[in-house]
């Protein structure tokens, strides 16, 4: 029995002689060091970045810009996206500009659907206005569509609800697309 007991206590006396020196060289070595950055993160619920300008034959410069994400903890609700995104159209150096505050974030596969209320515009009267964008990511050719396009401005929107738009019928100027979707997958 006696012989039992010190191989017991030996055994832990050099797991506990291991543990120590095990501590030291790791603060000794900057490499082996972690921090809580070197945690694996958690991948967002659901995201749409990226710039493109749309392709439009009379020479329109019409260019949309996001970075709209969906945190994982809010996974269950796309009404609490956050972010903003841009948008501008220009021609013969007239046109106007929004930035948009994101207020919904819904994506599939490699459609996204956002939607956000204007909050700086110099087109008269669209701030405060809700607007919605669909974006299609197929890479090289991206797709968009926005929820204007029946009525042609932003401030035509009436009531428009959240994360609502139209098909992404629109083609991006090739070599600009560069469109994002994290798919959103909830529980169902």
């Amino acid at each position: 029995m006696k012989r039992r007991t010190k191989i017991v206590v030996l055994g832990s006396a050099l797991l506990l002689t291991a543990g120590v020196a095990s501590a030291a060289t790791a603060s000794d070595s900057p490499r082996e060091r972690t921090t809580a950055s070197d945690a694996p993160r958690q991948r967002e619920a659901a995201a749409l970045t990226g710039t493109a300008k749309l392709y439009r034959s009379a020479g329109d410069d019409i260019t949309f810009s996001f970075d709209a994400h969906l945190a994982a903890k809010d996974k269950a609700d796309p009404s609490k996206a956050t972010g903003t995104f841009e948008f501008s159209h220009y021609l013969n150096g007239e046109g106007a500009r929004a930035e948009v505050k994101v207020n919904c974030l819904l994506t599939g596969g490699k459609v996204a659907v956002v939607s956000g209320v204007i909050s700086r515009s110099d087109l008269p009267g669209a701030e405060g206005r809700r607007v919605g964008v669909t974006v299609h990511d197929l890479g090289r050719h991206d797709r968009l569509g926005y929820s204007w396009a029946s009525t042609g401005s932003p401030v035509d929107m009436k009531g428009l609800p959240k994360c609502v738009s139209s098909a992404p019928f629109e083609k991006v100027a090739k070599g600009t697309g560069d469109f994002r979707v994290v798919p959103w997958q909830p529980q169902l």
